[in-house]
């Protein structure tokens, strides 16, 4: 994958998957912007800086969409042009449907779900224009299959992967690939804080009998960057979790 001279978005990439897949198209060549809700840390910054092509840090809350305007806007204002988006950025807030409140539900579904389309529909617009590009959205496993404990966040990432087959379809005939990853448990913050116990029964599901390290999803993300063949398409990287 050779990205010298492209200007990439990754969403949430402040740690963990995001921060993952940043490291790698910087490393490719790319031009990396930055994005987290709050502050993007300058070591990420200075990390990535030193792969020798810019880095830019730009801060914004994607639920809301004047923020997620201006973020993409301001992109377009430095650069010219948004040649890769990633979006990584979705938080997760558990219980069980049954008392799970309507505002623990709206709130997952608004940051993973609205709030994606909030950066992807100014950047869409902009790659449709220049007639190229490539969208990779992270999903997850649970959008496909549900998980006791997670309607709200199953509900965003299942609507994300049908924004993904809709944005494939209307971006193809203007160059506009637009693919999903759906991780499984990958060792990130969130599963570090699990209990021991958890954990186990977990590792038991997974045939590959590990969990799945970030850096391998931003390895499927390079797959769909590179591969001009592929858009539409949901890649699943979860050790055999989900086998059918």
């Amino acid at each position: 994958m050779k990205l010298t001279g492209k200007v990439a978005l990754v969403t949430g990439s402040s740690r963990g998957i995001g921060a993952a897949i940043a490291r790698r198209l910087a490393a490719a060549g790319a031009t990396v912007i930055l994005n987290a809700s709050r502050t993007v840390p300058t070591a990420l910054v200075a990390e990535l800086a030193a792969y020798g092509h810019p880095v830019t840090a730009l801060p914004a809350a994607i639920d809301d969409p004047q923020a997620a305007q201006a973020m993409i806007e301001a992109a377009l204002a430095e650069y010219g042009r948004l040649d890769l988006l990633v979006n990584n950025a979705g938080i997760t807030d558990d219980g069980l449907a049954l008392r799970m409140t309507p505002a623990q539900f709206a709130q997952v579904v608004n940051v993973n779900l609205n709030g994606t389309f909030n950066v992807t529909q100014p950047a869409f617009r902009a790659m449709m224009k220049q007639r190229s590009g490539v969208i990779v959205n992270i999903a997850s496993v649970v959008g496909l299959t549900g998980n006791v404990g997670q309607a709200n966040y199953a509900a965003s990432k299942a609507g994300l992967i049908g924004l993904t087959k809709t944005l494939a379809r209307e971006g193809a005939l203007r160059g506009v690939r637009v693919n999903a990853v759906a991780p499984g448990m990958i060792d990130t913050a969130m599963t570090q804080g699990l209990a021991d116990k958890v954990k186990a029964a977990l590792l038991a599901d997974i045939p590959l009998h590990r969990l799945g390290r970030p850096e391998e999803i931003a390895t499927a993300v390079a797959f769909l960057v590179d591969n001009d063949y592929v858009t539409g398409q949901t890649l699943t990287v979860d050790g055999g979790l989900t086998m059918q």
